[in-house]
């Protein structure tokens, strides 16, 4: 694969003309290598846009209904207490008219409201949804999406879902068919393709004779492929992402168990795993349990949905002497370029000799391409762009470093590049200021602002507004050691444990701290599989309920009673712990993207026997974290101070990509990932510059001893007050524009 990739990219960095220069030999391999890239990218965008189209329909359908019943929607309440006075009524006076009987007792506006709200659920509520959903996709989108599935070719590994495609092929056969109403008969699939809910209205009774509403029919069909799409229960052929998911398992697994097992650190016999899982779970619920009447931050309430009530964190003292020590900073160093500051730190690490170019040789020495490499990373990390940077204060032209762009500045290598630079700043601190290296490693995403007709641009459900994610791994002290492209829909569970395992640089991560949406059943079932301690801030904190060992006896645990629930199916985990272990190595070799083997496991596919073993697993260890959460506010501020970096970090971004408002302003992948990668090695080379800034200041003894142990706990190399990230402004009095001479 990356000698395929490596090939793409000399593809890439070459134009037609170039590119038709080259002997036959060469020339056909690299156009069927690019080809042959394309073709699964295009097919997985083919894949993205069908799954968001049938989503679109039926999310459209819907806000538009609720729109419409909102507008004069009026609840009525005593809904009981009203019937029975109009049954009241109703039987006094059988012979009335409903005008002198009921509008007495309920008005007209009052039963309007009534069927209003009855139309706004139940079955009538969707009957309405699929009119629209109907009007919609017979009006617009069914020109479209038989074009789509006509370019695929979809299979399954699994008989279950074998109904989807034989109604796929069904419409397919009978396209040119103009019939509305089709005879129901064996040949058309209905049970495993039809929901329970759009069963009545797609099967019609006509005088005893059972016929499908054709349209109603393909609509449904739709819906179940996108479902089955979505976890890969469904495979197209020649996909990438939406592959066979077969083909994203380790294929030797079986001849390698044994050295996959011990490479993952986990015992090949499963009931060990589950008797050391269950001890552990009982040791921590005891623990919890003991200390509960102790713990003056945490309260279990008996009643209510919210029964965990743990106080918030106290404010910490704000450290007085960091003020004056940034103040230092810019007084020595003021208004340093962010230009010199990427200069500096490639001077002292050297890390652009990790870019080399895709072609044969190299034409410019290696001093002038440094010089223009490094001007390509600041135009594209600052989101300014090349022809900014150019001109003739550099004596570089635009084409120049277009050139350099093309054919040096790579994925790989910007990752090396950054790998280099954080493991540099590891090195370079002093122990005595920032403490001694941690494992522990928080992450989170960012929004970033894109163009509408990129395919990776979608609309945010938090944040609001079009654009992409960046899913940045930083550690505790503010370097930044993984990034990610993402869509605003993908994953985040998928994404953290990415960047877990792929980073490349020195450090070990053994704790990791996320957000809610950072973390899942799944996600601490693969946690623990892979060996770190997955640490999230549950913001529903108060609704957690603790799992139950099975072994242990009703009262053993008086203090938690409220929030106990079932016992964890330990035979389920024992029964599935072979197949969990090599989904585990498929992340861990890096055999297929994690977010294509997470999607097999979300709600989508419930019924999967190996989801279950996980979610039951994500149980255990959910429940051991719970009882060390809620037991230990050491622990609840260590994940806060985590995520507080990542915030910081997050909050630096904008200060240094600026350009063009701030929004990935291109519609290529690759450079939407070159350009959020420069943004990465830009910003990171500013934490290690400014390590090195705040030891030198640090080292005279005066200024240590002026710092307190609340100034070393706050202290942070993610400072710019002191930083230019803007160029020059130079106003000479003495000099004007030559409009007239020109002209």
């Amino acid at each position: 694969t990356k000698v395929l990739q490596r090939y793409r990219q000399r593809v890439n960095s070459e134009s037609a003309w170039e590119v038709k220069q080259h002997p036959e030999t060469i020339r056909y391999g690299l156009f069927a290598i690019f080809l042959y890239w394309r073709q699964r990218e295009i097919i997985d965008g083919l894949i993205e846009l069908f799954i968001q189209i049938v989503h679109r329909l039926s999310a459209r359908a819907e806000r538009k209904l609720v729109k419409t019943l909102l507008s004069d929607f009026q609840k009525v309440h005593g809904k009981t207490t009203l019937l029975f006075r109009i049954a009241e009524a109703a039987l006094d006076n059988p012979n009335g008219l409903v005008k002198e009987v009921v509008y007495p007792v309920a008005g007209e506006d009052t039963l309007k409201s009534l069927l209003k709200e009855y139309k706004s659920s139940g079955p009538a509520y969707q009957q309405q949804v699929h009119k629209i959903l109907r009007s919609s996709y017979s009006n617009h989108y069914r020109r479209m999406l038989p074009k789509i599935l006509e370019a695929l070719t979809f299979c399954s590994n699994n008989t279950q879902h074998r109904p989807v495609l034989d109604a796929l092929d069904w419409l397919k056969h009978n396209q040119t068919s103009n019939q509305r109403y089709i005879t129901l008969d064996d040949t058309i699939p209905v049970d495993g393709v039809i929901q329970p809910k759009w069963r009545d209205i797609v099967i019609e009774d006509n005088q005893g004779e059972k016929r499908i509403n054709r349209i109603n029919y393909e609509i449904c069909v739709l819906q179940a492929l996108r479902k089955r799409l979505r976890c890969k229960e469904i495979w197209v052929v020649d996909a990438d992402r939406y592959r066979n998911p077969d083909d994203d398992l380790p294929l030797d697994f079986d001849a390698n168990r044994e050295n996959y097992y011990q490479d993952l650190g986990q015992t090949t016999d499963a009931t060990a795993f589950v008797e050391q899982l269950r001890s552990e779970m009982s040791s921590a619920l005891e623990l919890l349990n003991r200390e509960m009447p102790k713990n003056r931050k945490v309260r279990i309430l008996s009643q209510g949905k919210n029964r965990i009530s743990i106080t918030p964190l106290a404010p910490q003292q704000e450290p007085m002497n960091l003020a004056y020590l940034k103040r230092e900073i810019t007084g020595r160093w003021p208004m340093t370029s962010l230009l010199d500051v990427l200069k500096e730190a490639d001077l002292r690490i050297g890390f652009s000799d990790h870019f080399k170019t895709v072609a044969d040789r190299e034409n410019p020495d290696r001093q002038s391409l440094q010089q223009r490499i490094l001007l390509c990373l600041y135009g594209m990390g600052t989101n300014t762009g090349l022809k900014r940077v150019s001109g003739s204060r550099h004596g570089i032209s635009y084409k120049e470093l277009l050139n350099v762009r093309r054919r040096f500045i790579h994925k790989a290598a910007l990752r090396n590049a950054i790998g280099q630079v954080a493991n540099a700043i590891f090195t370079a601190r002093n122990p005595s200021i920032w403490g001694e290296g941690t494992t522990s490693c928080a992450s989170d995403s960012k929004k970033f602002g894109s163009w509408d007709q990129n395919l990776m641009t979608e609309w945010h459900i938090r944040y609001g507004g079009r654009g992409v994610m960046i899913y940045w791994h930083v550690e505790k002290k503010s370097t930044c050691i993984y990034s990610q492209l993402k869509r605003c829909s993908s994953s985040e569970v998928a994404a953290m444990i990415e960047g877990v395992l792929r980073h490349c640089t020195d450090m070990e991560i053994d704790r990791q701290y996320v957000d809610s949406h950072g973390q899942s059943e799944v996600a601490f079932a693969f946690s623990h599989l892979l060996g770190f301690d997955l640490l999230p801030r549950l913001k529903a904190i108060a609704s957690q309920k603790l799992y139950r060992p099975g072994d242990d006896k009703p009262g053993d645990y008086p203090n938690l009673e409220p929030i106990l629930t079932r016992p964890i199916n330990w035979e389920l985990i024992i029964q599935q712990y072979d197949e969990m272990i090599k989904y585990a190595t498929a992340l861990k070799q890096g055999t297929a993207d994690p977010e294509a083997i997470l999607r097999r496991f979300t709600r989508n596919n419930i019924q999967h026997p190996t989801y279950k073993a996980l979610a039951e697993l994500g149980k255990v260890i959910k429940t051991i974290f719970l009882c060390r959460y809620i037991g230990s506010e050491e622990l609840r501020q260590e994940i806060h101070e985590g995520l507080n970096v990542v915030e910081n970090w997050n909050s630096a971004n904008s200060f240094i990509f600026y350009g063009k408002g701030g929004e990935v302003a291109t519609n290529r992948l690759e450079d939407q990932e070159l350009s959020v990668l420069a943004l990465h090695l830009l910003q990171i080379s500013l934490v290690y510059v400014n390590t090195l800034m705040i030891q030198q200041v640090l080292n005279e003894p005066n200024w240590l001893s002026r710092m307190k142990l609340e100034d070393f706990r706050a202290l942070t190399p993610l400072i710019y007050a002191h930083v230019n990230p803007y160029g020059l402004f130079e106003l000479d009095m003495n000099t004007r524009l030559p409009i007239e001479v020109a002209a």
